[in-house]
């Protein structure tokens, strides 16, 4: 095993991006759904709008060179090597963050907030607590190595980071994430490695107990409604990935037509939009990721994660001292009373009026503002 961290580049060769135009223009389509709005998936009118403006104005290269900008490295561990950016900040007092993404997530979820985490004199905020930002693709996603066998699971990539960040020479640091990121955020806290001196999710871990049944709160009924609607009508993409990954691999691996509306289908659910994912981010914003996950063929890879990890998703006792942000379309936005049980040590809890699952995608600002304001929180404790 070594411990070499090499510099990275994105180099896309220009016969995948041929590759990915020929198919989009060969596509077999369906037939239309068969209502008006978005309950049977993507309708077939939106996509192929989409899809018309991934193949004739969408600019790789434009996103490619928005990374090629940031110091990327690789650095193996154990048999996989793991793609990461590395931003360090100028100020002395900065504090080390490691950031985690989701699905259907990568790193450029973080792209905006790099800025205004490292250097935030230069975002109008002189006085804000600064952060040198670690942003590691995970395992199977983006330019991250796919795994060959079973294993990796959020608790083995929860290791990787912190021996990750004890190879990048911190010996204190903090970690964030929400969706699989939350997931690998909670390990890393039930690893309470003492490098590690808080956390901070924007989706917690938390769930109500069957004695909160009987004396709901308004907002608490309103989360078990979003629970309910989740399980019954958002989940089977779950359901897919956690049970036969590798069969829908297929479909993701041969179209980027499937890739696309696996995808864009969650940022219209998941993000604070007005009934277009458009209203939350842009077009291009969107098919950057996607065509992420397309160009590196992460379709299966990404799901398998779901197949690695089904129970991921429940509560646990984190001793360390955690921190919450709440976005107002969350996926579901549980209770500070059920947090207090798992989080005994809460050091910062809000509630947003905006913003939705990808939060640092759809309001960076904000995202920013609450890194700031939970682990200054933490550090005047």
């Amino acid at each position: 095993m070594t411990d070499a961290i090499t510099p990275f580049r994105v180099a896309i060769p220009d016969t995948a991006l041929e590759d990915l135009r020929r198919r989009l223009a060969s596509a077999r389509w369906p037939t239309a759904e068969t209502v008006s709005d978005w309950s049977q998936g993507v309708p077939l009118a939106v996509l192929r709008d989409l899809c018309d403006h991934w193949t004739h104005r969408y600019d790789w290269r434009r996103c490619e060179a928005a990374l090629n900008a940031l110091p990327q490295f690789t650095t193996r561990i154990d048999d996989l090597s793991m793609h990461f950016l590395h931003i360090r900040s100028d100020r002395p007092d900065a504090l080390p963050l490691i950031l985690t993404h989701g699905w259907p997530g990568s790193v450029l979820e973080f792209l905006k907030v790099i800025g205004p985490l490292t250097d935030p004199a230069a975002h109008g905020a002189p006085d804000a607590p600064a952060f040198h930002v670690v942003i590691p693709s995970l395992p199977g996603y983006g330019f991250s190595d796919k795994p060959t066998a079973q294993g990796w699971g959020v608790e083995r990539i929860a290791e990787a980071w912190i021996l990750l960040m004890r190879r990048l020479g911190y010996a204190r640091f903090v970690a964030q994430g929400g969706d699989w990121g939350a997931a690998v955020t909670t390990a890393i806290a039930m690893a309470a490695p003492p490098e590690c001196v808080g956390v901070h999710l924007n989706m917690p871990l938390v769930f109500p107990e069957e004695s909160d049944f009987a004396n709901l709160t308004a907002a608490e009924s309103k989360t078990v409604e979003r629970m309910q609607y989740y399980q019954e009508q958002d989940a089977g993409y779950a359901k897919l990935q956690g049970t036969r990954p590798q069969t829908i691999g297929y479909a993701l691996a041969d179209s980027p037509v499937a890739q696309a509306a696996w995808i864009y289908e969650k940022f219209q659910a998941w993000t604070d939009n007005q009934g277009r994912p458009e209203d939350a981010l842009s077009r291009d914003e969107m098919l950057d990721m996607i065509s992420l996950y397309w160009l590196t063929n992460s379709g299966a890879s990404s799901a398998r994660l779901y197949w690695e990890s089904a129970n991921a998703f429940r509560a646990q006792r984190l001793e360390l001292p955690v921190g919450v942000s709440l976005f107002a379309k969350e996926i579901f936005r549980p209770s500070r009373r059920w947090a207090e049980r798992s989080y005994p040590n809460l050091a910062y809890w809000n509630e947003l009026p905006v913003g939705g699952h990808f939060a640092a995608f759809e309001q960076p600002v904000l995202f920013a503002e609450e890194m700031r304001a939970c682990f200054k929180a933490m550090a005047s404790e």
